[in-house]
């Protein structure tokens, strides 16, 4: 394994997303949690992020209950973060992340981000001594290293980082699809992180599975060179940038969390080869335009839709129907909204809501309009 040239606590350059943890019956499947969590673990690693909105706080309970009441503290890191839906004012911010450390079963937090900075939410923190409050809170012990989550350009984050220097990391969405995309900038943002000397935690490497069932083009040029799998190229593309600390995994069961290390607890860089693929893939994945929704879920798990459309699911019934031209996915379609609650597409009220919490800063009342056009002719 590795050893992590800028934090040398945390063992190798892999870490454990706990956003898209296995659920059973709407609640964390803890059996399947917990041998994942020993997979990982045995491997030698020892880094878990979570946050509070994450499966709408049952992300925090279930590391409490598989990881930390399982293992001496000194087997496992745990990241939280400060996300902006619980807060308002100074006052709040102490009581919430005295609530997480209990959520977590904790008495501190080895890193502890702003999440999801971006330029319409930075200023709330500002505002509210948030920074402020979290190197205090580090003074006292219970926070060991302080970084951001960030969602927007890159000269906002100049931004960010120029005012407040005491950050010590920053977690970044990269991957091989946004590495040039101009929404997310995942290369300019990248560039920032290096001139301010900042290592890099990265988050969305396989783009929320999207770069794991690939069409069928692309999927041929992977399975071409005889190695890995898809998921396995995307964490050694992002891996492989010289100021990457960690890279991030959301696994769901243990064949993806077998996948994962069997690319990432021996990494090795992408040959010239296989980069010259990855590049071909991502030439036919952005030629699809298809939309670049990362199911992070904070839409309808931030936003509560008054109309209880299941946004991410019908996103990814319309990237299918696009990328793959299956019949079936007017059935997908039909099986998401005939839950009950679940409003179709079509229902949006354009209100916004989501709009306002979505880390990728998609337009998706009119993206609905898309999805109810493509589906409910």
């Amino acid at each position: 394994m590795i050893q992590n040239p800028f934090f040398p606590e945390i063992h190798g350059n892999f870490g454990f997303g706990c956003m898209r943890l296995p659920m059973k019956d709407g609640q964390v499947n803890y059996d399947e949690f917990c041998r994942m969590a020993d997979a990982f673990i045995a491997s030698g690693l020892n880094y878990f992020d979570t946050a509070h909105g994450y499966l709408s706080g049952q992300s925090e309970t279930a590391i409490r209950d598989c990881v930390v009441r399982r293992y001496d503290r000194g087997r496992f890191l745990l990241a939280d973060k400060l996300t902006d839906p619980y807060f308002t004012k100074e006052e709040d911010i102490r009581p919430f992340f005295e609530n997480q450390l209990k959520w977590c079963g904790v008495e501190y937090f080895d890193f502890y981000l702003m999440h999801a900075q971006d330029g319409h939410n930075y200023p709330k923190f500002k505002r509210c001594l948030a920074y402020e409050t979290m190197l205090e809170l580090k003074k006292e012990g219970k926070i060991r290293r302080f970084g951001i989550s960030f969602h927007d350009k890159a000269e906002v984050l100049d931004m960010i980082l120029t005012e407040h220097p005491e950050i010590e990391f920053v977690q970044i969405q990269f991957n091989y699809v946004d590495y040039e995309d101009a929404s997310v900038e995942s290369r300019k943002v990248y560039e920032v992180c290096e001139k301010h000397g900042k290592p890099v935690v990265v988050m969305e490497p396989v783009k929320g599975g999207s770069l794991v069932n690939l069409p069928a083009e692309a999927d041929s040029i992977l399975r071409d060179l005889n190695g890995g799998s898809n998921a396995s190229y995307a964490l050694r593309f992002a891996a492989s940038f010289p100021n990457m600390a960690v890279v991030l995994s959301g696994m769901s069961d243990l064949a993806q969390m077998d996948d994962n290390l069997s690319a990432m607890k021996d990494f090795k860089p992408l040959s010239p080869t296989e980069r010259e693929a990855v590049d071909m893939v991502c030439a036919i994945f952005k030629s699809l335009g298809l939309i670049p929704c990362t199911a992070c879920r904070y839409c309808i798990e931030e936003s509560e839709c008054p109309k209880g459309i299941r946004i991410p699911d019908l996103f990814a019934a319309k990237n299918a129907h696009e990328a793959f031209h299956n019949w079936n996915t007017n059935y997908y379609y039909s099986n998401i909204i005939t839950g009950s609650g679940h409003g179709k597409a079509s229902d949006c009220l354009k209100c916004g809501r989501c709009e306002k919490v979505c880390p990728q800063h998609l337009p998706i009342r009119t993206l609905l309009a898309d999805v109810a056009a493509t589906f409910e002719k």
